[in-house]
């Protein structure tokens, strides 16, 4: 029987993807178990921090599919991620996949959680930050042919809760890869209703202060590969203004452009960030960032990362180092 399989990138770290352990392949119905763990020693761009071991990532997925018919899979995912000592279930999803595309529901990814062209694993500030980028009621259809790709995801509304609609298109040819993501949230970060209660006209009312944000903005991205070379540049917009009072609180115009390098096993990357708030009396940040990672083995990589940020306000340390190890399976 033909199976039209999806490559579900569940667990993905700085451009690589994640290796995954088959559990189980017969029948039509695949399983899969993938997961990460990576640790740090961190030293950021935060005011008076100290250097800390940082518990970066801890995850563990389990992804299924089923094909049905010829031309028709059921696919399935759920993940757990583990970096607090809270175990948390970060996604939950079902739906199908074929030639016409992948349609998944549930607890998962969006699609914008995949924007920006970052080639650093910590120390790139400023760059395109949409909040949130995950939900609980999230409809996620993605297409891709190779050349042209698209995709679109809906986190929806309960009881005037945080709703997101974003969105991906691009394509590629060679090494040329082309792309545009766009994002619309309305009242990210809502903390609540007063007792869930209402008005007289039945609107909910809502805890003066803590209606959350409505952020919109998109990026535009360009990655061109050549050998061992790899370019990268994006420029993007991002609009944050209060829910309640619609005030812009930011404006911010984000630029980037970034190169690596790769010998044998050995990947030397360096990246420039600049972000410009337009609001009056807004932040300006210049930042540079500049890291080697070596591949120990398919599954595991070492790397060690350094960064400067300027910024008007000094809201900012001038510099930043970190040296990481991720193991993945």
């Amino acid at each position: 029987m033909k199976k039209t399989l999806l490559a579900l990138a569940v667990l993905t770290a700085a451009g690589s993807v994640n290796a995954g352990i088959n559990l189980y392949d017969a029948n039509g119905v695949k399983v899969d178990l993938s997961g990460a763990v990576e640790v740090q020693l961190y030293d950021g761009f935060e005011k008076h921090g100290d250097s800390t071991i940082r518990l970066d990532d801890g995850d563990l997925a389990l992804n299924a599919t089923v094909a049905v018919s010829e031309n028709l899979n059921v696919v399935s995912g759920t993940a757990f991620k583990y970096e607090s000592r809270e175990l948390e279930n970060y996604e939950l999803w079902a739906g199908f996949s074929g030639d016409f595309g992948t349609l998944t529901f549930g607890r998962q990814l969006l699609v914008s959680d995949d924007s920006g062209i970052g080639k650093d694993y910590e120390l790139g500030a400023a760059q395109v930050d949409f909040v949130q980028t995950e939900g609980d009621r999230v409809a996620k259809y993605v297409y891709d042919n190779g050349t042209f790709y698209t995709a679109v995801s809906h986190d929806m509304d309960t009881d005037n809760s945080t709703t997101i609609t974003d969105g991906r298109v691009g394509f590629r040819t060679g090494g040329l890869d082309i792309r545009a993501y766009g994002y619309d949230g309305k009242r990210i970060g809502l903390k609540g209703l007063i007792n869930n209660g209402s008005d007289a006209n039945g609107k909910p009312i809502i805890i003066p202060g803590e209606a959350g944000e409505d952020i919109r903005g998109y990026n535009l991205e360009a990655e061109y590969a050549l050998g061992a070379i790899n370019l990268a540049a994006s420029f993007g917009q991002v609009k944050y203004q209060a829910a309640d009072t619609h005030k812009t609180e930011k404006n911010i115009d984000l630029y980037e452009i970034n190169g690596s390098y790769t010998i044998d096993k050995t990947t030397m990357a360096l990246g420039y960030v600049r972000g410009e708030d337009k609001v009056a009396n807004g932040n300006v940040i210049n930042n540079v960032y500049a890291n080697v990672t070596q591949q120990l083995h398919s599954n595991v990589r070492a790397y060690v990362e350094l960064g400067y940020a300027d910024d008007k306000k000094d809201t900012l340390e001038d510099f930043g180092y970190l040296a990481g190890l991720e193991v993945k399976f």
